[in-house]
C-alpha cells in the first residue's frame, strides 16, 4: 500500500458538514466555478513495486481532501497462493482506499480484506470482510510511522456488493478525518499526520489494489487472484476557495492515472458521463486481461 477546469455540484454535502470541514472554512456547493491558477497533474508517475494496483492521484496543489462512493468488489482467490504460516489465508489481499501526501508524509486510509471476530469471540482464521485501516509514514517532526485497523466489531465490517462512501479530509493542522459509511454501518476516525497543514499544498489519491504479503518493493508475484467489478459511483476532490470548501469532480483532467505493474492486469470501463464525475467500473486480475 504505497502506493482551470469547471466544478460540478458538491457530492456528499451532508457528509462534509458532519466531517466538520467548516472548522477551516465555510462549505458551499460549487457549480461551474473556475479555480484560479489550478495546477494540472503530471503526465505520468513511476510505479512502486509490490502490488497490482490502479491509482488515480491529483496534482500537488491546495487540495483539502477526497471522497468517493463505491460498490465493493467480489474476490476470487488463487488457491495455489495460500499463506504457509496462516491456514485459511492467502498471499494476496484486496484493498480499496484513499490517501494523500503532504509535507513528505504519505497516508493510505480505507478498506482492506481482514480477519474478523466471530460470534464466539474468537478471531477468524480466514479473512472475511473489508475492514477500515489507517496508515501513515514517519515524518521529520519525529512522528512515527503507524498502521492500525478499526476495532474487530461487526459494525465495522463491509462485504462485497455493499455500497460505501469514503472520505478523507484535512480538518486542522496535522489532522485528517476519515469516514466510511454504508449498508447501515459507519466508522469515523481523526488521525494525526504532522505533515498535513492547512496552508500547504499536497496531493490526494484513490486506489484499488491486490496487495501481496511481504512483497512491498519487490516485483509482483504471479497470481490468478481476481478482484472484480468494483464500481465507483463518483469521486471528488475538496479545495479551499475564497474561504469556502468546494467539491470538484476527480475527472481525467485532474489526475495522473497509474496501472501497475502493467495496463493489461486491469479492466476499466466508464462512459463519458461517468468519467465526468470520477466514476468507473474496475476489475483487477493477476492473469492479464489482454
Amino acid at each position: 500500500m504505497r502506493h482551470l477546469l469547471f466544478g460540478l455540484a458538491v457530492v456528499g454535502l451532508s457528509g462534509l458538514v458532519a466531517c466538520g470541514v467548516n472548522k477551516s472554512g465555510n462549505l458551499t456547493v460549487a457549480k461551474d466555478i473556475v479555480i484560479a491558477n489550478e495546477i494540472l497533474p503530471v503526465a505520468q508517475k513511476p510505479c512502486f513495486e509490490g502490488a497490482y494496483y490502479r491509482k488515480l492521484v491529483s496534482s500537488h496543489d491546495y487540495w483539502r481532501g477526497i471522497e468517493g462512493t463505491v460498490i465493493l468488489p467480489t474476490i476470487a482467490f488463487d488457491e495455489d497462493r495460500k499463506h504457509p504460516k496462516k491456514p485459511g489465508q492467502y498471499l494476496d489481499n484486496p484493498s480499496i482506499y484513499l490517501g494523500g501526501s503532504m509535507g513528505n508524509q504519505e497516508t493510505d486510509i480505507g478498506l482492506t480484506w481482514e480477519v474478523v471476530k466471530e460470534e464466539n469471540g474468537q478471531v477468524s482464521k480466514q479473512r472475511k470482510a473489508f475492514r477500515p485501516f489507517l496508515r501513515r509514514t514517519e515524518h521529520a517532526s519525529g512522528q512515527l510511522a503507524i498502521f492500525e485497523n478499526a476495532p474487530a466489531q461487526k459494525e465495522y465490517y463491509w462485504y462485497p456488493g455493499e455500497e460505501v462512501k469514503m472520505s478523507l479530509v484535512l480538518i486542522a493542522d496535522k489532522r485528517v478525518r476519515f469516514v466510511v459509511e454504508g449498508a447501515g454501518k459507519k466508522f469515523e476516525r481523526d488521525f494525526d499526520c504532522d505533515g498535513y497543514l492547512l496552508s500547504d499544498v499536497g496531493e490526494f489519491k484513490r486506489v484499488n489494489a491486490i496487495d501481496q504479503v511481504a512483497n512491498e518493493g519487490k516485483p509482483v508475484q504471479a497470481t490468478k487472484t481476481k478482484v472484480l467489478n468494483a464500481e465507483w459511483k463518483n469521486t471528488s476532490l475538496f479545495r479551499l476557495v475564497d474561504d469556502n470548501i468546494v467539491s470538484v469532480p476527480f475527472k481525467k483532467a485532474r489526475y495522473t492515472e497509474m496501472m501497475c505493474p502493467a495496463v493489461g492486469y486491469f479492466d476499466v470501463k466508464a462512459s463519458t458521463s461517468q468519467a465526468a464525475v470520477g466514476a468507473e467500473r474496475l476489475s483487477i486480475s493477476g492473469v492479464a486481461f489482454k
